[in-house]
C-alpha cells in the first residue's frame, strides 16, 4: 500500500488540494449568499447586471436590466420586451472558484500563482458580461434556440476558456510545466 501511495503522491495531492480549496471557497460563498435575504440579488449578479448594461450601452442598444420585484432575479429588458434574466448563476462566481481551485492545485510560484488566478478571473467575468450581453440579443432573434444557445453553445464558450487557461497554466507557469 505505501508502495502505492508513493507512486501516486503527486496525483493525491493534487486531487487533495484541489477538493480542499474548492470545498473551502465554496463555504464561503455560500456564506456570502446566505447574507442576503431570500428575496434579494446578490451583489455580484448586480455588478454583472450592470456591466451587462454598460456594454450593451456602448452598442447603442435599447436595454433595461432591473429587479423582479417578486423573485431573486434581474430581469433584461431589451427592444420593450423581457428577453432574459439573470440569476445568481449567471455570475460565474462558480466557474470562478471551479478555475482558482484548480490553479491553486497546480500551484507554481505564489507571485505567478496569485498573478494568473487574478488576471484569469478578470478574462472569465469579461467573457461571462460579454457572453450574458450576446444572449440577450440572440434570444431576442432566435427565442426558438434558447436550449441551444443557453443550455450547450455559451457553456461550451464559458467552460473553453476555463479549460485553455488551465493548459496555459500547467504548461507555462504551474510546478508541473517542467
Amino acid at each position: 500500500m505505501k508502495k502505492y501511495l508513493i507512486q501516486f503522491k503527486p496525483f493525491l495531492l493534487f486531487i487533495g488540494t484541489f477538493f480542499f480549496a474548492y470545498i473551502v471557497l465554496t463555504l464561503v460563498y455560500k456564506l456570502y449568499l446566505n447574507s442576503f435575504e431570500a428575496n434579494d440579488v446578490d451583489a455580484v449578479t448586480n455588478i454583472v447586471g450592470r456591466n451587462v448594461e454598460q456594454i450593451m450601452n456602448l452598442f447603442n442598444c435599447d436595454i433595461k436590466i432591473q429587479k423582479n420585484q417578486l423573485s431573486p432575479f434581474l430581469e433584461v429588458w431589451y427592444n420593450k420586451k423581457r428577453t432574459v434574466r439573470i440569476v445568481e448563476g449567471c455570475n460565474a462566481v462558480s466557474v470562478l472558484i471551479l478555475f482558482v481551485s484548480f490553479v491553486i492545485a497546480f500551484s507554481g510560484k505564489f507571485k505567478a500563482t496569485v498573478l494568473f488566478i487574478l488576471a484569469g478571473s478578470l478574462c472569465i467575468y469579461i467573457l461571462n458580461v460579454i457572453r450574458i450581453a450576446i444572449l440577450t440579443v440572440l434570444i431576442y432573434r432566435f427565442p426558438e434556440n434558447v436550449h441551444i444557445l443557453h443550455g450547450v453553445l455559451f457553456p461550451l464558450i464559458i467552460y473553453g476558456l476555463v479549460f485553455l487557461l488551465w493548459i496555459f497554466w500547467i504548461n507555462k507557469f504551474s510546478k508541473y510545466a517542467k
